[in-house]
């Protein structure tokens, strides 16, 4: 996506460091106008599964499905 001259930020959960995050890195050090907004895997995916937790159950409503949330990722900013 980064390559398309109409896309000059691309929002993430996570990469492939070899590509894309090197991609970004060169095309900003050209002077082209890329960048990277990287969540990580956690955060981008937490909100999809809490959601898929009730569609699954369906499937199969004798199985209890619960959502557990992860705990947070990041170090407590200070």
């Amino acid at each position: 996506m980064l390559q398309r001259d109409d896309v000059e930020v691309l929002v993430m959960g996570e990469g492939v460091e070899w590509e894309t995050v090197e991609y970004a890195d060169d095309a900003a050090a050209e002077g082209r106008h890329k960048a990277l907004i990287i969540l990580g895997h956690i955060p981008s995916e937490q909100a999809g599964m809490e959601d898929c937790a009730p569609w699954l159950e369906g499937f199969v409503p004798e199985v209890k499905v619960e959502f557990i949330a992860a705990a947070v990722p990041f170090w407590p900013v200070r």
